[in-house]
Parts: structure tokens; C-alpha cells; sequence
């Protein structure tokens, strides 16, 4: 991956002049004073483990597999969030790992468990390293050093059961390699996130990931049916049974908790027949308010498509359900439906009687396909915008139906407050029942600090989905960034929950520090 921004650096694209145009006309874009520094330019820390330290890491895991150099480091800096590549982007390093190590199994990572916990080295639980909340930037206050444990050594498919369809694989293992492994048995996870292209299994699990088909094949929390997880206190394996009586799931402990608890070192996961039919098509709806019933009425009275999505009428407008043809969007608001597998063309015969009642008008399968086409290019066009002097990023809630309104309404005047006149997009992409997703992005000139810039409207958002009664966040994770929203959301006791399970599996505190578990004293109320 490239480390100052997304992806494959062979599939970076050069902003449109209509675009450029745009962006100068109407947020008064400018491009940048200085391009971004070269890898070896970028500013790291001396590192601070000792030599008896190092050697004792090396002797658990191989000296081969301890990575010391600056390239090492550089890449297993923070993550992939807006901040973190405007700061990487200067030559700005000072979060970087004093070592990568890799280990082979779970007894490993046990072993460099106990290693660090005697040394007093902090551990941060590295995947595909595409954590955009802080995630990766653990403290480093009152240890002797920081290692990032990169798990692309655990990268296998140990067992598949094909009765029960449960397939076993260790954490490293990446969602294309994952799923190719499994199409050769007739198999799949249905787990697109936008992430898909270098996020590991480990990682989806760890940030209770939500991909693009979550309405057919849900989140991935819902896959996981059993885990193997190394603690400093020693290891927990959980899931037994697809569901059980037997007490709080611990499982769900473990779902969301960002290497903050433990090391994820196997997971069993639920996969489904590989779908022999695959449908996309497009609607066009009056306005947000009319595509959100739309979408309200399949997932109350069914039937619910494998993927469904909805443009507010500004993300329309730009075409960013299509980011290889930004600008094409037209007015009112798209909306993009998916059906997979058995019985795909009755299911979306069915779904789309209710799309027409509830005033949705066909525009046929080309804006689908173009969405599933272009599915995972928004990263790219975000290190083009960012590159051509615009502030770029994104940020997400949840709630239920009847405070959806609200929700929007709310975070997008926070953005505006804070950043004058942003161009400000939404979508639903996650549905349930019950509730639904919002999913913002956001583009603005950059200012002379553009770190500070959006750090002040992060914070403005945060502030907005609180008092507004929605969850910090749906599918991206608490990290450093969502730690004191996600307090307040818990409230004291909720926060006093988080402290004992944290002081119980790692009493030293050496896993991930400060991230997902407020420190003590600070719970809202304490």
C-alpha cells in the first residue's frame, strides 16, 4: 500500500479540469505549497527499546521477523485517516513504532505478550493498518518502548466445514486473498467494505467492520461465530455453539475491541454459497426524505436487497456513487440496489413494486453497475483532492428511523459552523429494521493548518451526534478520535465496564494504550 496515502500506487488518478474547476470556483481550493516529502525524508524518532529488549523479541518471533528499519517504520505509522496522511504527508513520523514484529502463531504472540508485559513495551496490533480513528497511534507515556505487531505472517484458511459452513482462518489473512480461497470452494463471505482491498479478517473483527452488501449478508460481527484471542493473562477461546444461554457472549466482548483486550489469532466465520447471479440497478428519487422511507419500507415489510444504498440530493448532484465519473450525477436523489444468489430476479421483481409505490423511478441496471464498477475508488479520489489543496474526509452515525431527520440535520450544521461553507455529501448505505447508517463526506479548502482545520470539525460532528442522540460510530471504530464521544455515550458505569475487563486481561496495559478505553477518572460523571 502506499504509505503517504491509499492503495495501489499504480491506480492513482489525476483529478478531472472540471473538477479542479469546481473545487477552485466554489470552496476556493489552491494547490498546496510544497508537495509531500519522500518516504525517506519523513521525521521518525530514535528507537527507544533497548538492544536486551529487541534481542529478547527476536528470540521469540526469529531476528528476521523484528524490523527495525526506517521503511518498516514509515509504513507501520497511524493509519489511513485524513489527519493521519496530512501529518505523514510533511514528514511528520513522531507516532512510529520503535519495531514491526511477526510473529507465526498464536504461541508467538502469547510468548511476545508476556516479553513486552515484563519490559514494559506498548503493543499495538497491526492488519492491514486502514484505521482512519486513530486506531494505531497508541501512547507511549510510561513505557519502555512501542512495537506494532503486524499479523501477515498468520495468513492462512486453516479448515473449511462444509456442512456447517464455517470456515477457520487466522487474522492476516486480507478479504481478496480470503475470498479467493474461498470461491475455489464455491464459497464467500459477502464482506466488501471499502477497506476491501487491504484490510485483513483480524482487522474487520477487531472494528466490528460493515461492508457495502451488509443488507444481505449483514456486518461482520454477525459472521464471527468463534474466536481465538491471546491476552497478557493468558487465552480465551470462545464459540462453542452458533448461539448459546450460557451467559453474556463473550464473543461480543471481544468484537469492537481494537487490540485493546486481546490479539485476535483465529477466527471462525460463517460463509455462504457464492452467489451464481448478481443484479445492480439504479432509482431516482425527489428527495432524501422520500428515498429514506423508500428504503425504511424494504427493511420493515421486505424484501430486503443484497445491497442498497441511497445519495443525499448533493452526493447525487456530484456523482460520488460513480467517482469514475464525478459531475455526472443529475438531481434528486440515487439510489443503488443489489441482488445476489438464489432467487435474485424475484427479489428484485418484489423490491422494486415497493420502490414504485413508495414513488421511486427505474433508471435501469447502467448506475448500478457504474457504482459496482467504481465501488472502491473513493479512497483514491481522496489522495487526488487532498493533493490539489482540498481538505477531504469522512465520518459516520447511526440511529433509528424516527431520529434520522434529526441526526442529518444536526451533523451537517456542525460542519458548516466550523468549516464556513464545505461542500457537505450523505449517505444510507446500512439498513435495518430498526435504524440506519449516515455516511458523510466532506471537502473544503485547506487552511494553513488543514490538521487543526478538520480536527475542529470533527469535534463540532462528534458534539452534534451526541447531543443529537446518535452513536459515535456505525462501522469505523472508536480509536484515539471517538474515545471521549463514545465515553459519553456510555456513560460512568458503561466506561467503569470497559476499565475492569481492560485491567483484568491486560493488567500492565501494554495493549493499544489509549485507544478505545477511556483512562481512568475520565468517565463522564466520574
Amino acid at each position: 500500500m502506499l504509505w503517504s496515502g491509499w492503495g495501489d500506487p499504480a491506480k492513482a488518478r489525476e483529478l478531472p479540469e472540471q473538477v479542479r474547476r469546481l473545487l477552485r470556483d466554489f470552496l476556493g481550493v489552491r494547490a498546496p505549497d510544497t508537495p509531500a516529502v519522500a518516504l525517506e525524508s519523513v521525521r521518525l524518532p530514535p528507537v527507544a527499546l533497548p538492544e536486551p529488549l529487541l534481542g529478547a523479541l527476536a528470540e521469540v518471533v526469529g531476528s528476521a521477523h523484528v524490523l527495525t528499519s526506517h521503511e518498516a517504520r514509515v509504513r507501520h505509522t497511524r493509519g489511513k485517516s485524513t489527519p493521519d496522511l496530512l501529518r505523514i504527508r510533511v514528514g511528520d513520523g513522531s507516532d512510529a513504532p520503535d519495531a514491526v514484529v511477526l510473529p507465526g502463531s498464536h504461541e508467538e504472540v502469547a510468548e511476545l505478550l508476556r516479553v513486552c508485559t515484563a519490559g514494559r513495551v506498548a503493543v499495538v496490533p497491526f492488519g492491514g493498518g486502514t484505521s482512519v480513528v486513530g486506531g494505531l497511534a497508541a501512547a507511549r507515556s510510561g513505557f519502555a518502548g512501542l512495537i506494532a505487531l503486524d499479523l501477515g505472517r498468520l495468513d492462512r484458511l486453516r479448515s473449511v466445514d462444509m456442512e456447517s459452513l464455517v470456515a477457520t482462518f487466522e487474522p492476516g489473512v486480507r478479504a481478496p486473498e480470503a475470498e479467493r480461497l474461498l470461491a475455489a470452494r464455491g464459497l464467500t463471505l459477502g464482506h466488501f467494505p471499502q477497506s476491501f482491498e487491504y484490510a485483513t479478517l483480524g482487522g474487520f473483527a477487531a472494528a466490528r467492520s460493515s461492508g457495502q452488501a451488509s443488507a444481505g449478508y449483514g456486518r461482520f460481527d454477525d459472521m464471527v461465530v468463534g474466536l481465538t484471542v491471546a491476552t497478557p493473562s493468558g487465552t480465551l477461546d470462545l464459540g462453542r455453539a452458533p448461539k448459546s444461554a450460557a451467559g453474556p457472549d463473550l464473543r461480543q466482548l471481544v468484537l469492537g475491541s481494537e487490540g485493546a483486550f486481546g490479539v485476535i489469532t483465529s477466527l471462525r466465520l460463517r460463509v455462504r454459497r457464492a452467489p451464481a447471479e448478481r443484479r445492480y440497478e439504479g432509482w431516482r428519487f425527489g428527495t432524501f426524505a422520500e428515498g429514506s422511507a423508500a428504503m425504511r419500507a424494504l427493511a420493515q415489510e421486505g424484501p430486503l436487497p443484497t445491497v442498497l444504498r441511497l445519495s443525499d440530493e448533493t452526493e447525487t448532484m456530484i456523482g460520488l456513487a460513480k467517482p469514475d465519473a464525478l459531475g455526472s450525477g443529475g438531481s434528486g436523489c440515487l439510489l443503488i440496489a443489489g441482488y445476489e444468489g438464489t432467487f435474485a430476479a424475484e427479489r428484485q421483481a418484489a423490491a422494486s413494486a415497493v420502490l414504485e409505490r413508495t414513488g421511486g423511478e427505474p433508471l435501469g441496471a447502467e448506475p448500478g453497475q457504474a457504482w459496482e464498477h467504481g465501488r472502491f475508488s473513493a479512497p483514491y479520489l481522496r489522495d487526488s483532492l487532498l493533493a490539489a489543496g482540498a481538505t477531504v474526509e469522512t465520518l459516520e452515525t447511526a440511529g433509528f428511523w424516527a431520529n434520522l431527520p434529526r441526526l442529518y440535520d444536526a451533523v451537517r450544521l456542525a460542519l458548516a459552523g466550523a468549516l464556513g461553507s464545505p461542500l457537505v455529501m450523505c449517505h444510507i448505505s446500512h439498513v435495518y429494521e430498526t435504524g440506519a447508517s449516515l455516511y458523510f463526506t466532506v471537502v473544503t479548502a485547506q487552511e494553513g493548518d488543514p490538521v487543526a482545520q478538520w480536527e475542529r470539525a470533527k469535534a463540532a460532528a462528534s458534539a452534534a451526534i451526541v447531543e443529537a442522540g446518535g452513536t459515535i460510530t456505525h462501522h469505523h471504530g472508536v480509536g484515539r478520535d471517538h474515545r471521549d464521544a463514545y465515553a459519553a455515550e456510555l456513560g460512568p458505569v458503561g466506561v467503569g465496564v470497559l476499565q475492569a475487563v481492560k485491567a483484568r486481561l491486560d493488567p500492565a496495559g501494554i495493549l493499544n494504550p489509549g485507544v478505545l478505553v477511556p483512562p481512568d477518572g475520565t468517565a463522564p460523571g466520574a
